[in-house]
C-alpha cells in the first residue's frame, strides 16, 4: 500500500488507517481523526488536519476504508482492500479515546458496498478505475459475503463497450 505522507506529521499507510479503525470495529470520521492526532501527539509530531482528512478520503477511495451510513452515525470500517495493520502506539488508543467498540453487521457492510459500487458505475469510471474495481470485487466477496459476479460482468461490459 502507498504511504500517506503528512497524515499526522508521520507516514501512515492505508493499511495502518484501517488498523486504527479495526481496533474499534468502526469509527466516525471525527473519531478516526482524533485517533490519528493522538498517535501524532504520542510521537511529538505536528498534526496537519487537512492531510488527515485527505488521507481518510484516499483510504475510502481505495476501499481500504468503507463508509457506512446509519441512523445514529456515519461510520467508517476497514474495507475489503485493506490488510489492517496496527501502527506503533495504536494498541494504546482504546485506552486513550473514549470510544466504545462498534461492530457493524455484515448485511450493512454488504449494503454499503453495493451502494458504493453502484455510485462508481453511475460515474462511468475510466479503464484504470474499472480494473481497480474489478480487483476489489474479489476482495469484497469474502469481506462482505456478497456475490459480485454481476458487478464484474457490468464492469467488463463497459470496458468492451
Amino acid at each position: 500500500m502507498t504511504e500517506e505522507a503528512g497524515v499526522t506529521g508521520m507516514n501512515r499507510t492505508l493499511d495502518e488507517l484501517a488498523g486504527v479503525v479495526d481496533l474499534f470495529g468502526a469509527l466516525t470520521r471525527d473519531e478516526l481523526a482524533d485517533a490519528l492526532h493522538e498517535l501524532a501527539f504520542k510521537r511529538g509530531e505536528d498534526v496537519d488536519a487537512d492531510a488527515v482528512d485527505a488521507a481518510i478520503e484516499r483510504a475510502i477511495d481505495q476501499y481500504a476504508l468503507v463508509a457506512v451510513s446509519r441512523e445514529d452515525a456515519d461510520l467508517i470500517v476497514p474495507g475489503p482492500a485493506a490488510f489492517p495493520t496496527v501502527p506503533d502506539g495504536g494498541p494504546d488508543l482504546p485506552h486513550i479515546l473514549d470510544v466504545e467498540r462498534r461492530d457493524v453487521p455484515r448485511d450493512e457492510l454488504a449494503d454499503a458496498l453495493r451502494a458504493r459500487f453502484a455510485a462508481e458505475l453511475a460515474d462511468d469510471p475510466g479503464d484504470e478505475r474499472r480494473d481497480f474495481l474489478l480487483d476489489v470485487t474479489y476482495d469484497a466477496e469474502t469481506w462482505a459475503d456478497i456475490d459480485a459476479a454481476g458487478l464484474r460482468e457490468r464492469l467488463a461490459d463497459r470496458r468492451e463497450g
